[in-house]
């Protein structure tokens, strides 16, 4: 490898780890397409090699460093031994890394990695795919997509056409139109600095529209929000404090229309505590509230525990998160990798999985559209709720990323799930951030982390639809594929003229 070549993999890798300071909780959106943009420049002249090993480097060192938490889960609080926690968390950025380097493959083996057609056209393409892949590819994880970066930016007025990944490809299309206004004279840049104007302009403007209407009353809500530390919430002798402090935080409720736990908020099976819960919903009837709250059931039919959200009331109503953490709620491994787990006493029994396309919840006079953790991450599998949901529910348990950035990165996801579908979003979790968002993605009250809190406010149920909850994410990759099928075409007939 020459010099100029490690040096442009030590400046892709520079991007990369500069990248997460766009997303929260740094917020410095505008460093996104700056940063996307350099690798740009690296990917230009770059054999298909040379630009796979580029986009590793961003990619390893973007994930790395935005993504460092899950070392925390793992060790931390899954008490995984350092080595091996080490060796999970560079797999999994490794694997991750994979996607962005495959762009750079791609573009260089069947496309172009220079000029306005790679930069405005095949890169922003194919950077889009990869992320809709990402989402879905082993189970899928679609943290850190593009688009997560520009949640306080005009672009986020894209979320109800084309969701977050309408978002990615604004921001891709900025960082192209970047360098093309910088590197290329003429009318490639008058083209360029006309598609940047577009792309801002069209965002603000779409920002400012409401594709959604409300078609309730005001409903008065409060989150609980018990802040017990991830190390105590399984100890026997936590047990009667738990159930204490939710109970006193349901008494402050008292009022409220809609009172939700989060997550698992109470360390046992739900059958367990029948008596308990029977005694809290009745605290909440009292002033005709109704309680949402996460627990883990066993299956009345097979036994298996399931990670459920019930509705307290004569019969309760059950959802069941249905995709779940693989290696932190299932195990896909053979049976003697479970013995080997078991004898190093780590975890290794499953969670199942509740059946696809439950639906709303009908709780309050509302229909509640719920996810249960990293769920929320998955918009397109929610679109099912759409139109008949009025409101959206997320419950977490954040304990698991420590005072790390991950808490604030998942808020800033669940603010783009609200605006894609433009209904509010209603967040409790065990130590934060427990948050109401509005539909244009506003928090409008939030919680402080790792302090017991009950976060009160007033919300409305919407009706309608939106773009994307019409559509999910069809348009963007039919869109993105013939993006590629016309970029195709035009690098054939190039290269033919230049034959």
């Amino acid at each position: 490898m020459g010099n100029a070549a490690r040096i442009k993999l030590i400046l892709a890798g520079i991007a990369g780890a500069l990248m997460p300071l766009a997303y929260a909780p740094f917020g410095y959106f505008l460093l996104a397409p700056v940063c996307l943009a350099l690798l740009m420049l690296v990917w230009v002249k770059a054999s298909p090699r040379q630009a796979f090993l580029r986009g590793f480097a961003f990619g390893a060192a973007s994930f790395l460093a935005g993504m460092y938490w899950i070392y925390i889960s793992v060790h931390g609080y899954g008490g995984a031994h350092p080595l091996l926690a080490g060796t999970v968390t560079l797999l999994l950025v490794a694997i991750l890394a994979v996607f962005p380097a495959a762009v750079g493959w791609i573009a260089a083996r069947w496309f172009t990695v220079g000029g306005p057609g790679a930069w405005l056209g095949v890169l922003p393409a194919l950077w889009v795919l990869s992320e809709w892949c990402r989402g879905w590819v082993l189970s899928g994880m679609g943290w850190l997509s593009v688009g997560y970066s520009q949640v306080d930016s005009w672009i986020i007025g894209y979320a109800p056409i084309g969701g977050v990944h309408l978002m990615s490809w604004a921001v891709l299309l900025t960082a192209g139109a970047l360098l093309t206004t910088v590197r290329c004279p003429g009318r490639p840049r008058m083209i360029a600095m006309a598609a940047l104007g577009l792309v801002w302009v069209a965002a603000y403007f779409l920002a400012q529209h409401r594709w959604t209407s409300p078609d309730s009353d005001i409903l008065t809500v409060a989150l609980a929000q018990g802040a017990v530390p991830q190390e105590l919430k399984w100890q026997r002798s936590q047990f009667v404090t738990t159930l204490d402090l939710y109970r006193r935080l349901t008494e402050q409720a008292s009022g409220s229309d809609l009172i939700i736990w989060p997550e698992a908020a109470i360390p046992a099976l739900y059958d367990q505590v029948e008596d308990y819960l029977d005694e809290i919903r009745g605290l909440a009837a009292q002033d005709g509230g109704s309680v949402l709250l996460g627990i883990l059931r066993a299956d009345p039919e097979t036994g298996a525990v399931q990670n459920a959200l019930v509705a307290l009331g004569a019969q309760p109503s059950f959802y069941l998160k249905r995709h779940l953490v693989p290696y932190g709620e299932y195990f896909p491994v053979p049976n003697f990798v479970r013995e080997w787990l078991r004898l190093l006493e780590l975890p290794y029994t499953d969670i199942s999985p509740g059946p696809p396309d439950q639906p709303p919840l009908r709780v309050a006079g509302q229909r509640l559209a719920v996810t249960i953790c990293y769920e929320d991450v998955f918009g397109a599998e929610q679109l099912h709720y759409m139109p008949d949901a009025s409101l959206l529910v997320n419950v977490s348990n954040d304990a698991w990323f420590g005072d790390s950035i991950a808490p604030h990165q998942h808020l800033d996801i669940a603010r783009v799930r609200a605006v894609e579908v433009g209904r509010y979003m209603l967040r409790a979790t065990n130590t934060g951030i427990t948050a109401i968002i509005d539909p244009s993605g506003r928090v409008i009250a939030r919680s402080p982390q790792f302090e017991p809190d009950l976060l009160k406010g007033a919300v409305q149920g919407f009706q309608g639809s939106t773009p994307f909850a019409l559509w999910g994410n069809y348009a963007v990759v039919l869109l993105a594929f013939a993006a590629l099928a016309t970029q195709r075409r035009t690098t054939k007939l190039t290269m033919r003229l230049g034959t």
